[in-house]
């Protein structure tokens, strides 16, 4: 499915970016190309004006006897001013031939345009037809032409280098298109391969609570009650893998709504000693905290942050309970709260057994179990860690752990201070 979105954006983006280089080439080739013929034009023109400008005539009305002896370039008699002129011819006002200088010409003009593209063999001709006043009368026509062969030459090199390096660029064009396509479909391959982690563990976790419930309940069911087992001791086994894929689907279903910074509406004042005050004497931290000495140290000064009681009461809770859970009876949990400059630090501190260093990137994943088998005897889900980096992060503060495998780890949450 990736390969083909990948081969169809490449493709895409290559015709869209084929077709304006294409364009632009065009419009480049057809631009040389004007800038071509009016440099032509404009060399013609005044090839012209300077040879009308050499005409001396005499004019007598009803007559057309013109004195061109001044004019070089007419006449078989006369050698050529300029190598460029393939040929110069005068007609009368009539359009009758009177000289001419190159090759034989019809008696008759054959144009009366200002200019013409002759497309004669071997060459192509750039013809002018210009008439001549004077005293405001047209006294006759002149017309010179001159080959295109420069002006075709700059083209077809022009075209042969467009030919090359089109088909380069457009090669070039597609190589990136391939590379960009990998770029642009990496968040989205990411983000599918997440979902698809994300939903065959979260299948697998709710397997085993089920796979309980319904054991329990056929057992309960279609057994006789043991010898020295109360009946309603499945049922509380029911009940309690009933409650923990109930815990499972809520922290699932957390994770999915609380995504992104919080809205600055939901945000509120909290005096932070208090709220630490709060969650360490709740009766699920001091139930996980059974056989451990639990500390508190705050500072003397109120600390006051802005956020969701409820959410930071539960991200601090469950570091609590994590690491109750994960430190031996006798240990010791500290909860501490440091004040700075523009944030305040809250330390979660145990003497547990410790996070080897290899599994410190990864806590913070969803699902992810240092040590799996103790991790589903203690009833965690993978979730509770992941919870509170989502929160924190909501809150716009930082969460970080340090650890020596047996001496104990140090959560640290770092929040804004308003």
């Amino acid at each position: 499915m990736f390969a083909r979105s990948r081969r169809n954006l490449a493709r895409w983006f290559m015709l869209s970016m084929g077709s304006i280089l294409v364009l632009f080439a065009s419009l480049i080739y057809y631009q040389r190309a004007v800038e071509r013929l009016k440099e032509s034009d404009r060399l013609l023109y005044s090839k012209a004006k300077i040879m009308v400008a050499n005409v001396d005539y005499e004019w007598q009305p009803g007559q057309e006897r013109l004195d061109l002896s001044n004019v070089p370039i007419l006449g078989s008699y006369s050698p050529p001013i300029d190598n460029n002129v393939v040929y110069a011819r005068w007609y009368t006002t009539t359009g009758r031939l009177r000289q001419f200088y190159g090759t034989q010409p019809s008696d008759r003009i054959q144009a009366r345009a200002a200019f013409e593209t002759i497309q004669s063999d071997p060459e192509w001709l750039r013809q002018l037809t210009l008439p001549v006043d004077s005293n405001g009368r047209t006294i006759g026509y002149l017309q010179i032409a001159m080959p295109l062969t420069g002006a075709r030459d700059a083209l077809q090199e022009l075209l042969v280098v467009m030919v090359i390096a089109v088909p380069l660029t457009l090669g070039a064009i597609g190589l990136a298109s391939w590379c960009l396509g990998e770029l642009a479909m990496q968040p989205i391959w990411e983000a599918y391969a997440s979902l698809q982690r994300f939903t065959s563990d979260a299948s697998h976790e709710l397997r085993a609570p089920l796979a309980a419930i319904l054991s329990n309940a056929q057992v309960g069911l279609l057994s006789p009650v043991e010898a020295g087992q109360p009946k309603h001791t499945r049922l509380e086994k029911i009940a309690a893998a009933a409650k923990s894929m109930n815990q499972l689907v809520t922290d699932l279903l957390f994770l999915a709504r609380q995504a992104g910074r919080l809205h600055p509406d939901s945000l509120q004042l909290i005096n932070l000693n208090d709220l630490l005050k709060e969650t360490i004497a709740a009766l699920p931290v001091r139930s996980a905290a059974r056989h451990l000495t639990l500390d508190l140290e705050l500072p003397e000064a109120i600390v006051t942050v802005r956020g969701h009681p409820d959410l930071l009461r539960q991200a601090i809770a469950n570091l609590l309970t994590n690491a109750c859970r994960y430190t031996p009876d006798r240990g010791t949990v500290r909860l501490r709260s440091i004040p700075h400059h523009r944030w305040v630090l809250i330390r979660v501190e145990d003497t547990g057994i410790g996070i080897p260093e290899a599994d410190l990137p990864h806590i913070f994943e969803r699902f992810y179990r240092v040590d799996a088998e103790r991790g589903r005897a203690t009833g965690g889900s993978g979730l509770g860690l992941a919870i509170v980096e989502q929160i924190i992060a909501a809150h716009g503060g930082r969460i970080a752990v340090s650890s020596q495998v047996g001496q104990g780890s140090v959560f640290q949450i770092e929040l804004p201070l308003p």
